[in-house]
């Protein structure tokens, strides 16, 4: 384990949390588009801006990132999905607690869903999709 805790490590995570930044902008704004414009169930809406986060952060991720040069780009960009998935399970689990359990607002949850989901997609990413 020693020798992923490098700089190559640490500077692929923040490349990975930059790339997750602008993720969260378009999950956030596809989510308010679903949610409050086009009156979708705010869970599903979630899932929606989600799901479209994920696809924009494969691409970027896989250029500037973690540099991939695989030329199975499908096969890829299906792990990356998978994870992902796992990920919105992951997300939705913490942000019905924190909602529907807890009574905490709802975007505040979602910002706190996303930091949790940050840390295992990177993981998982790092040492499957693209390790």
């Amino acid at each position: 384990m020693a020798e992923y805790l490098n700089w190559t490590f640490f500077w692929k995570f923040l490349k990975f949390g930059i790339v997750g930044f602008s993720g969260v902008l378009v999950d956030f704004g596809s989510t308010y588009l679903c949610k409050e414009k086009f009156k979708i169930p705010k869970y599903i809406a979630n899932a929606i801006g989600f799901c479209t986060a994920a696809s924009t952060n494969y691409f970027l991720n896989r250029i500037w990132t973690f540099h991939s040069m695989n030329p199975e780009v499908l096969i890829e960009y299906s792990q990356f999905i998978g994870i992902s998935l796992i990920g919105l399970g992951i997300n939705t689990l913490v942000l019905w607690i924190l909602v529907s359990k807890y009574q905490k607002q709802f975007y505040l949850s979602k910002l706190f869903a996303i930091a949790v989901v940050t840390i295992w997609n990177f993981l998982a990413n790092y040492f499957y999709t693209f390790g």
